[in-house]
């Protein structure tokens, strides 16, 4: 006990102490190679569920990518909701992936996750990707702002993984915009950063999206956008 209250004190994020955390009707395994799930993000499942409505796409079961998949959360928590879907998880870090493969076995959820770099020209753009088309492309990407870094909790800066959460000040739509121009599947569904939603907005116009939506998350922040590629 003193053990663990020595380490709170220290502002380590009680999830990384215990290992796991509850999440969606999940016990998920993080450690810092993974992000901790936070509510925004369930709230992006949630607003999956709730707009791909039997009128919005006819056939099932529909197969859905999540990119940066991290601990595999956001594809494990579709696949509970909708275990006819097929789903896929993808992330850059082999340590995640194993992450997340762990908490598809603990949950009993068959999902299948392998590591690949989005940025990788062979894997994305080739005739023998083994990345098709898809109904629906999922990702919590990084979206925060190398300059917002002085706003932010200890228990953040210091335990959870960089890499998963900041993006440079003079590019910070890379990540969106790169998911974007792939046009791996109808719908998008991201979640985004308040600060930038109108300039995402207006890339995604620009890449040929329509149907594009903003949407708060309970906190009134402008967190969760869909949109589907013009055919």
């Amino acid at each position: 006990m003193q053990a663990i209250v020595d380490r709170l004190l220290i502002k380590e994020p009680i999830q990384y102490i215990f290992g796991h955390t509850l999440w969606c009707g999940l016990d998920l395994r993080v450690t810092p190679a993974t992000l901790i799930p936070r509510p925004e993000t369930a709230e992006l499942v949630e607003q999956i569920s709730h707009h791909l409505s039997p009128l919005t796409i006819s056939h099932s079961p529909l197969q859905v990518l999540d990119i940066g998949t991290g601990s595999g959360c956001i594809a494990l928590a579709l696949k509970q909701a909708h275990p006819d879907w097929r789903v896929t998880g993808i992330d850059i870090s082999a340590e995640a992936i194993e992450v997340a493969r762990k908490n598809a076995r603990r949950n009993q959820l068959e999902v299948d996750f392998r590591e690949a770099d989005i940025f990788d020209e062979k894997i994305f753009n080739s005739q023998f990707s083994i990345f098709n088309s898809y109904d629906i492309v999922v990702s919590n990407p990084p979206y925060i702002a190398e300059s917002e870094r002085a706003e932010m909790d200890t228990n953040v800066l210091d335990y959870e993984p960089a890499t998963a959460l900041f993006v440079p000040d003079d590019d910070p739509l890379r990540f969106y915009r790169r998911i974007a121009e792939l046009r791996l599947g109808e719908w998008l569904f991201f979640e985004i950063n308040p600060r930038y939603a109108e300039q995402l907005v207006e890339m995604l116009q620009g890449l040929g999206y329509q149907d594009i939506t903003l949407h708060h998350d309970i906190y009134q922040q402008t967190r969760i956008l869909s949109g589907r590629i013009a055919r």
